[in-house]
């Protein structure tokens, strides 16, 4: 796929996409004075304008009006703005209160939902190693259970809404920016509207707390757009498998940020849990690379038969045509 360099170019777009959405808790912990659902109010409305400068930079308006003599899509496409926003919204307030550990098991057992809704929704045959990982995962749960003293129902929400949000995204078809462009449209106006219901209450925090403050709310729509025009840059120059391993990056640094940078707690059950995930992740890791490099070969191996099928018949057919030729050459027998 591409060559060598842009693969290259690919990785490092992979990397820096999802190492972006790795250390965004960081970013959200530094508007922690500010209530979350006004950071994620504010997150919608600046994407919008944000998205319709990447529109304009790119002259990419020839999708919207399709787009809006299709109700059922238009449908569709509220119904992502609805899930990724519910996504938004966890993350931003898991940040808050000191969950960023639980956030990131979401997105490591996001993979394992999104299995599980292939199963279910799409009739979906899954083979033994998916089925394996499938069952470690639901073991982690319930260790999780025990170790948290209750279900992790926010990892299990994170992992719920976004799968349902890559659902919905493979039956809209709009690549990243686009979609991205559509989801903030529907997003905006609720979000404002809230936010001018903040401002009109006195409750707002754009305009107490200081200009920095402000920047970085501002900043939140700049914040969501970056990675994914990395992502979507990535997307186009990388297999499908190296997407599958590097999206285990950003879930590893909210891990170790949970860990290291906010000293949230780790108590042994909870170690139990996280390694029974990352052992389901291996496993499905491992099938999907092995599953790949079996496909490989067997193309391989077909293209080679047809090959050696198509040279057999081509010279079976010039040795015919020789034969023609020689027997049309040979004196007839005289009387």
């Amino acid at each position: 796929m591409g060559n060598p360099s842009d693969q290259r170019a690919g990785l490092l777009y992979g990397f820096a996409a999802y190492g972006m959405w790795g250390i965004l808790p960081l970013y959200w912990h530094l508007l922690e004075d500010t209530s979350p659902a006004e950071v994620l109010a504010h997150r919608m409305v600046w994407s919008l304008p944000t998205a319709l400068l990447l529109l304009v930079a790119l002259r990419r308006w020839s999708w919207i009006r399709p787009l809006l003599r299709q109700p059922k899509k238009l449908g569709l496409v509220a119904l992502a703005a609805a899930a990724i926003s519910l996504n938004w919204g966890l993350f931003i307030w898991s940040v808050s209160v000191g969950r960023v550990l639980e956030s990131s098991l979401g997105y490591f057992i996001n993979p394992l939902v999104s299995i599980a809704f292939g199963v279910l929704l799409l009739r979906e045959r899954l083979r033994p190693a998916q089925w394996t990982a499938v069952a470690i995962g639901a073991v982690a749960v319930a260790v999780l259970s025990i170790g948290y003293g209750q279900v992790p129902w926010l990892s299990i929400a994170l992992a719920l809404c976004f799968a349902t949000y890559g659902l919905i995204k493979k039956h809209i078809q709009l690549d990243g920016v686009d979609g991205f462009s559509a989801e903030t449209a529907v997003q905006f106006l609720p979000a404002l509207g809230f936010l001018v219901y903040l401002g009109v209450t006195g409750e707002s925090g754009f305009t107490t707390g200081g200009t920095g403050h402000a920047l970085l709310l501002a900043f939140s729509g700049l914040v969501t757009a970056v990675p994914l025009i990395f992502f979507g840059s990535a997307a186009v120059r990388l297999p499908l498998s190296t997407i599958g391993l590097l999206q285990y990056l950003a879930p590893v640094l909210m891990f170790l940020l949970g860990l290291l940078a906010f000293h949230e707690e780790m108590p042994p059950e909870r170690w139990a849990g996280f390694i029974l995930v990352w052992a389901a992740l291996t496993l499905l890791t491992w099938d999907a690379l092995r599953t790949r490099q079996q496909s490989r070969s067997r193309l391989r191996t077909a293209a080679l038969q047809a090959a050696e099928q198509e040279t057999a018949e081509r010279d079976a057919a010039e040795q015919e045509t020789a034969e023609s030729t020689a027997t049309a050459a040979s004196p007839s027998p005289k009387p």
